[in-house]
């Protein structure tokens, strides 16, 4: 499902290039919405084969798919209320909690390692990508060509979950990019754990909320465990900690299901701790809107959906409260807007001066670094037909492509663009048999919308510094002047080319 800007998240409503019907299986590397999110969409437009995943991914799924379904009818449901959009067509849901529930009921469980067969001529097994609960890579043989699919890795030494592993000897590694430009300060958990106190000290100190937008599976798991440990030490006080998210809430007691399995659980009693208040209904949600000097933790992760806007609305004017990023936000989104700097946002048609201190920690990414990537890919090698590098911000995906062309990676590296087609030989590198739409290239990264959003966000602050109401409205003239001018002169460009 693509995440991010307006103009790109319409690419979900596009109709799939391939007939449904025809598909054998799918198999799912995890439960990350980015992932499985259009999966109701499939399964609603005739899919009826199995979903395999592993049995982690799959009790995630059982909350996931059916909040995801929700958000869909939600947010159709908010557009379609909005002023603005009084004289357009109804938007509908690209799915809905129906069609989730459908769909997961498709999910057949895989253990690590085991060889299964998807579908006739194919098998395949899982490798643990220390990513987050559940999370694999794929490996795939099919027709004596040898494919691994790295799904999203985890970096080394990551709370949870062992490093990150997968065969070697490949034919075509398809690999993810998402840190490919950057390397990270090699943090440990304790040393995590130190940067997270100063930020809830300072942040606490200034007598406001520390509110933090979360992503519900993995991130909010990991603060908690953080937080807990930092009380139960003694060096924290015992905050108040307001996990603000029905969804994380469920992914928490996955978690909690699954507690045997993961390391740095201590009892496994974390998640219970006496300092951790779980808000489960919407009124319990608005009486946070009275608290100062606690800790608030929202999704979603980028700000996009959720309660997370609802708690920003309410703290990014206050001076004393502070808004802290501990995960990745892509371009074109809410989170990435304001990191970025910008004195006024627009969250639900509404203007929203950012006065709160705006900080961010990065050592808590469940993605690789240019660094984690580089040692998981030489572990893969040899590898003697193409090496694809997706799931990455352009810049980032160019930066790695760089490094692994000067590492020898791969006898072939490949950035592929959206709705191109490759071949994939055995031992030989692949070859493009069909070329992207350009349309749906440029619907990476911000789009108009994000610009309208910054420059309607600052209009009236700019026209107020105009010296009289004449000159003011002169100013409006002259705006619709060039906007019916630019009109004008595309028409008459559409005519002459025609």
């Amino acid at each position: 499902m693509f995440q991010g800007s307006r103009t790109l998240e319409t690419l979900n409503r596009d109709p799939f290039e391939f007939d449904v019907r025809k598909i054998d299986a799918v198999v799912l590397t995890h439960a990350h919405i980015d992932h499985s999110g259009l999966l109701p969409r499939l399964t609603a437009e005739g899919y009826r084969g199995p979903i395999f995943a592993t049995p982690q991914t799959r009790d995630l799924l059982y909350y996931m798919l059916p909040d995801a379904g929700r958000i869909q009818e939600g947010d159709a449901e908010r557009r379609n209320r909005r002023q603005d959009r009084r004289d357009e067509e109804p938007i509908e849901p690209i799915y809905t909690e129906a069609d989730s529930k459908a769909a997961y009921e498709q999910v057949e469980t895989v253990a690590l390692h085991d060889w299964f067969a998807p579908a006739a001529g194919f098998r395949a097994r899982l490798w643990n990508a220390g990513h987050i609960l559940g999370s694999t890579s794929v490996e795939i043989e099919v027709g004596g060509v040898h494919l691994l699919f790295s799904g999203d890795l985890g970096p080394d030494h990551k709370a949870f979950h062992a490093d990150p592993e997968g065969p070697a000897g490949l034919d075509h590694v398809f690999c993810e990019s998402t840190y490919g430009d950057r390397v990270r300060e090699d943090v440990t958990i304790e040393q995590r754990r130190t940067l997270l106190e100063a930020e809830i000290n300072a942040a606490l100190t200034r007598g406001g909320n520390l509110v933090i937008p979360v992503f519900a599976l993995e991130r909010t798991q990991e603060l908690l465990l953080d937080i807990a440990t930092l009380i139960n030490t003694g060096r924290l006080a015992h905050p108040q900690v307001f996990i603000d998210s029905p969804l994380a809430t469920r992914a928490t007691e996955v978690f909690a299901k699954h507690a045997g399995e993961l390391e740095d659980m201590g009892s496994g009693e974390i998640f219970r701790h006496p300092s951790f208040h779980y808000t489960a209904s919407t009124m319990e949600s608005m009486r946070l809107n009275d608290m100062s000097g606690a800790i608030i933790m929202a999704a979603s992760g980028m700000c996009e959906a959720g309660r997370i806007r609802h708690h920003l609305r309410y703290n990014l004017g206050r001076r004393e409260s502070t808004i802290l990023f501990v995960g990745f936000q892509a371009a074109g989104t809410l989170g990435r807007t304001i990191l970025d700097g910008a004195n006024r946002v627009r969250i639900w048609g509404q203007d929203v001066a950012v006065r709160a201190q705006i900080r961010r920690i990065d050592t808590y990414s469940a993605h690789a670094d240019q660094k984690d990537l580089q040692r998981w890919i030489r572990a893969r090698k040899p590898i003697d037909g193409s090496l694809f590098l997706g799931h990455g911000e352009e810049g980032s995906i160019e930066t790695f492509r760089r490094l692994m062309q000067a590492d020898d990676a791969a006898a072939s590296i490949v950035t592929p663009k959206i709705g191109e087609t490759y071949s994939l030989p055995s031992r030989a590198s692949s070859k493009r048999l069909k070329t992207g739409k350009l349309e749906l290239q440029e619907a990476v990264g911000r789009d108009w919308q994000n610009d309208y959003a910054d420059f309607s966000t600052h209009l009236k602050k700019e026209l107020q510094n105009i010296e009289s109401a004449s000159a003011r409205r002169e100013a409006l003239a002259r705006m619709a002047e060039i906007l019916h001018s630019y009109q004008a002169y595309r028409e008459h460009r559409k005519s002459r080319s025609s």
